[in-house]
């Protein structure tokens, strides 16, 4: 097997690029390993107005490939595949794709995470053209347009609730008669006179993928069966995220929901190992924040491999 790599990120979006690009300027050689779904979420939006830089904004896949390029060119090492499982309990840490086996004496995890989807044809390849699953992302291109929220939870209820800045109308339609949110986001969101609520109710269709424009939802009522169209413009999905953490497990300590814990910037319970956007980061969930984080965790490494002694089965004191 070859001499042990620097470093590896597991993870091509905006985190793990960030996190090649320094890691790359710092002459550490790192090894992407993009995964099944390279460039991350924001391969599936369209125009990225709140990207600093871009004042005209710049759309998600393009802004993808320039930062691939970007760490590139500095040297980072980029291949496609998945990686189908790591060893951190044994240095150097280990990670095994389809075909390779790679040792190395860093890991940057930037696995990401997933929006959790209904599940509808329409929907997926209505993603950003009028269905998207992050509204401070996507509002702006909602003024003065009637859309919808799916969910119940916190989450959809805040989403909600900024989305009344820009829409005319919000409608929230939930399966249940009751919402899961907490009870001061319940108030807020009763309180807004532009938020009215479709109770029992579950997305059968968004119409028109035709069109490669929402149009409208076909709702269903799970208590008595009785269909309706609800015309609406845009969609935001907001029943959750789930962390891409399932190859960490057992290994990587991680909160109630899945997502990494780090600590002191990007460091996990295991030295060596840092964790960088959406995988680690439930609350802001931002395009640049992933960047930030990705920075942070390049820096965190270098720091790290600078105070690795020789031999690789020591720990240093400090990390």
């Amino acid at each position: 097997m070859a001499p042990p790599r620097s470093v590896i990120i597991i993870g091509s979006g905006p985190a793990g690029l960030t996190a090649a690009l320094y890691t790359a300027r710092a002459n550490l050689k790192p090894l992407v390993i993009e995964g099944l779904e390279a460039g991350g979420q924001l391969m599936l939006t369209t125009l990225v107005e709140n990207w600093p830089g871009h004042r005209d904004g710049i759309m998600g896949p393009d802004l993808m490939t320039e930062m691939r390029a970007q760490a590139q060119r500095f040297g980072a090492e980029i291949i496609q595949g998945n990686v189908e499982s790591v060893d951190l309990n044994h240095r150097p840490f280990t990670v095994k794709t389809t075909d390779q086996a790679y040792q190395t004496r860093s890991v940057i995890v930037a696995t990401g995470a997933t929006a959790r989807l209904l599940g509808l044809e329409s929907e997926r390849s209505l993603i950003g053209h009028g269905v998207s699953t992050c509204a401070t992302c996507d509002g702006f291109f909602f003024r003065g347009k009637p859309i919808a929220v799916i969910g119940g939870g916190d989450s959809a209820m805040e989403e909600a609730i900024f989305l009344t800045k820009f829409a005319s109308s919000v409608t929230v339609v939930h399966r249940r008669e009751t919402l899961r949110a907490s009870k001061i986001m319940q108030d807020k969101a009763f309180a807004n006179p532009k938020i009215s609520f479709e109770w029992n109710s579950e997305v059968e269709d968004i119409r028109d993928a035709g069109q490669g424009a929402v149009t409208a939802l076909v709702l269903r009522n799970n208590k008595t069966g009785e269909q309706k169209t609800l015309e609406v413009e845009g969609v935001f999905v907001a029943i959750g995220h789930t962390p891409n953490t399932s190859l960490f497990k057992g290994q990587l300590e991680t909160d109630a929901n899945g997502y990494v814990v780090t600590h002191s910037g990007t460091r996990t319970n295991i030295p060596g190992v840092f964790a960088a956007g959406d995988v680690q980061d439930h609350i802001y969930r931002q395009a640049i924040t992933a960047a930030g984080s990705g920075c942070m965790a390049a820096i965190d490494a270098e720091k790290y491999l600078e105070g690795l002694p020789q031999h690789l089965g020591e720990v240093p004191a400090h990390a």
